[in-house]
């Protein structure tokens, strides 16, 4: 799994990032929590956030990993905007993501496996792109889309059946 990004420099370029929120996915699994994870990129490529889903542990309704990561970034710059940087998450963002993405100024927003039930990046809504915002990130989906799904599809079945 994972292999559908090969061939392809864009997606390939984003593999060793999205291998970081994988591992964030996978400690909050350890921990009860749904398997997602992120990580924010600075301009230059650097590491400046990375977050896990936490909501069951914090009791946090906003307790998603991307909001987690975006916190822990804007903290690193002193700063809420988050012009230059690249959210990485393993599933695609929900409504609540997508709009704090927008807010953000990211200037690029990668994601791994497609949420069909709540997606806002492309799936059910597509709130990064709609053309009435004043800031619509770059959008790159599916990289490591198998290995993010998979994750996910583990958690459930242990859940379901464990």
């Amino acid at each position: 799994m994972g292999d559908e990004t090969a061939g392809d420099p864009v997606l390939e370029g984003f593999v060793p990032a999205m291998r970081l929120a994988l591992a964030e996915a996978r400690k909050a699994s350890a921990d009860g929590e749904i398997p997602v994870g992120a990580v924010v990129l600075d301009a230059s490529g650097e590491v400046i956030g990375t977050g896990r889903n936490d909501r069951e542990r914090s009791a946090d309704p906003t307790g998603h990993a991307e909001i987690i990561a975006m916190r822990q970034a804007a903290a690193a710059l002193g700063e809420w905007r988050l012009t230059g940087c690249t959210l990485v998450v393993t599933l695609e963002p929900c409504t609540m993501c997508a709009g704090a993405s927008v807010q953000a100024r990211l200037v690029r927003v990668v994601y791994g496996a497609v949420d069909l039930k709540a997606g806002a990046v492309g799936s059910l809504w597509d709130v990064i792109r709609d053309r009435r915002l004043n800031h619509r990130p770059e959008v790159v989906a599916e990289v490591m889309a198998d290995e993010c799904a998979a994750l996910l599809t583990e958690f459930f079945t242990q859940r379901r059946f464990g």
